[in-house]
């Protein structure tokens, strides 16, 4: 069975129009096959939230990974609802759990076997979904303080290095969340290649201006776009260190 990114636009739905319970919007899924694996996590001495993604679509990282500083972060992907992203971090904000979140998303909605997603909340209760429609291998790990999953991968093998790569890493979080993108490709990644990546990370205050978009770093097209992206976000941490 084919799996698929889409490209809706992503709208921020307001409490009027999407109450807690009501049915999670449906959006129109394209037929492009795709691969995707991701990392959710958050950093209890620092409170960063995190998303790293890699993937064989031209910019996921403009389409996976959703967050809020203080509430939560969330990974859509495969047949990717993106309104999982906003509606996700709305149902968190209103103090939802994790698990919860997942269950209110997916139970109305009809693709929901061909659904993956992570959410870790602002305590880092973390919680995983992999709809049984998802191309294989699919699935995914949570525990601690993230989870990680994929799907069109070459065997479960790549989520469960990537999730060991994050444990056992030092060093903040935008290192320890590349360091499992990593561990994932050598581990076999995904089984049609590789394109994009993305990492987005957020802290309140931190970014620029003031906002909480701490790292947004986005490789769109490459042929090694996780070293391109540990490239850019090494960059990005020796400038700001001077």
């Amino acid at each position: 069975m084919k799996s698929a990114l889409c490209f809706a636009p992503l709208l921020f739905m307001s409490a009027c129009a999407a109450p807690l319970l009501s049915p999670t919007a449906q959006v129109p899924i394209e037929e492009e096959i795709v691969a995707t694996f991701s990392i959710v996590a958050f950093d209890p001495e620092t409170e960063e939230l995190g998303i790293a993604v890699q993937s064989r679509v031209i910019g996921a990282g403009a389409i996976v990974p959703w967050a809020k500083a203080g509430v939560g972060a969330v990974a859509t992907q495969a047949a990717a609802n993106t309104s999982y992203g906003p509606r996700g971090l709305e149902l968190l904000e209103r103090g939802l759990t994790a698990q919860e979140t997942i269950d209110v998303l997916t139970r109305s909605d009809p693709g929901k076997a061909r659904r993956q997603l992570g959410i870790v909340d602002a305590k880092g209760n973390p919680a995983t979904f992999t709809g049984e429609g998802c191309s294989d291998w699919a699935g995914g790990v949570a525990r601690g303080n993230f989870c990680a999953q994929g799907n069109i991968l070459t065997g479960p093998d790549v989520v469960d290095d990537m999730a060991k790569a994050f444990e056992t890493t030092e060093g903040d979080l935008g290192n320890k969340l590349i360091a499992a993108l990593e561990a994932a490709q050598a581990a076999g990644g995904d089984r049609r290649g590789r394109q994009s990546a993305g990492l987005l990370i957020v802290k309140e205050g931190a970014g620029y201006g003031g906002n909480d978009r701490y790292r947004d770093v986005r490789v769109d097209e490459h042929e090694t776009p996780i070293q391109e992206l540990k490239r850019i976000y090494g960059m990005i941490q020796g400038r700001r260190r001077r």
